[in-house]
């Protein structure tokens, strides 16, 4: 389906499908984020048989995606590109005053309200602990500045963001990718990131549930893969390191963000951090084991030498580069 043309009789099927009042309303709200059959259902005012009708159709349309989250099914348009075109431009020509499209959106606000009712709930009760945190290195607005900088303004295809937490790298990148994947185990986190990108109006985004060790994506199918903050949790950060990589097109970039080695125990008491941060050399290593080479790395140091100094780390799948040799010299002798 990703495809530049439909021949004739899949173009006629996927038009079919989305011929249907219920799922052309199905549609406009799955493209501005991802929906469960609950909420399908309570926006619609549909019995969920129905609704699951719909969404069976559209999906074999593959005008839909389906992905899985414990006991949940979410949905959302589809990223492929023939046929998440054709939908899109459907979308675009309705016009959004129709009074049943204005009573599907305002209940579409009201579930995305609950959201993010949930989600801030969640924050305050562990804001403490987030903070605690935040208060040992440099302002989160500086690392901020350093990922723009080291990863560059431009525009790419897809970006992975494994642990994506509260989604802030979706949020920050958003400008420079066509459709960002961020991935995290715990469900209230994922209830946080959703919430975040509903806020900021991000719609060329979503999350899931899934494990860094077991990522639930195609592989080589993203140009960055970012790990912020993720690895000093881990038993084994090389295999997490792997499987990021796997997902990596070639050329593509991953970038790793981490605290440098430091000597804070109460972190593994008080804060389940398995690793007490990491060098160039241990980086160096895994990634090379990766399949990857690391081009850049940077550090900022906090004014108060007691606090924790962030590393970052970029590599790229050296595929695109054997065919010049000299530009993988310049890259090895610049780090």
């Amino acid at each position: 389906m990703d495809k530049r043309d439909l021949n004739l009789d899949l173009m006629v099927d996927t038009l079919k499908a989305a011929a249907e009042p219920s799922r052309l309303r199905i549609l406009a709200l799955l493209s501005r984020g991802d929906l469960t059959v609950s909420d399908l259902t309570s926006i619609l005012g549909q019995s969920q048989p129905r609704v699951s009708r719909h969404l069976k159709l559209l999906f074999e349309a593959s005008l839909i995606n389906r992905y899985q989250e414990g006991s949940w099914a979410y949905f959302r348009l589809a990223d492929s590109l023939i046929v998440g075109d054709i939908a899109r431009s459907l979308l675009d020509r309705l016009d959004c005053s129709d009074p049943l499209l204005e009573r599907d959106l305002e209940r579409l606000a009201s579930v995305k309200l609950q959201r993010r009712e949930r989600a801030a709930a969640y924050f305050s009760a562990n804001a403490s602990s987030w903070d605690a945190i935040r208060s040992l290195h440099v302002p989160d607005g500086a690392v901020e500045d350093a990922l723009l900088k080291i990863v560059g303004r431009k525009p790419f295809q897809a970006m992975l963001d494994v642990g994506t937490g509260t989604g802030r790298l979706l949020e920050l990148f958003s400008p420079l990718y066509v459709r960002g994947v961020g991935i995290d185990i715990n469900r209230d986190m994922l209830t946080i990131a959703r919430s975040n990108l509903d806020k900021d109006g991000i719609t060329n985004a979503q999350v899931r549930h899934g494990d860094v060790y077991s990522l639930p994506v195609d592989r080589e199918s993203f140009d960055l893969v970012t790990i912020h903050q993720v690895l000093h949790f881990l038993d084994n950060p090389a295999e997490a390191i792997r499987e990021a990589a796997r997902a990596l097109r070639a050329g593509g970039r991953m970038l790793l963000v981490d605290f440098a080695p430091h000597e804070l125990e109460f972190l593994r008491d008080n804060h389940a951090h398995v690793r007490l941060g990491f060098n160039d050399e241990q980086m160096r290593e895994w990634l090379t084991e990766a399949g990857l080479m690391l081009e850049e790395s940077m550090q900022l140091e906090p004014k108060d030498k007691d606090k924790l100094t962030v590393k970052l780390w970029l590599a790229r799948d050296p595929r695109l580069l054997i065919a010049d040799p000299a530009l993988t010299s310049r890259i090895t002798e610049s780090v």
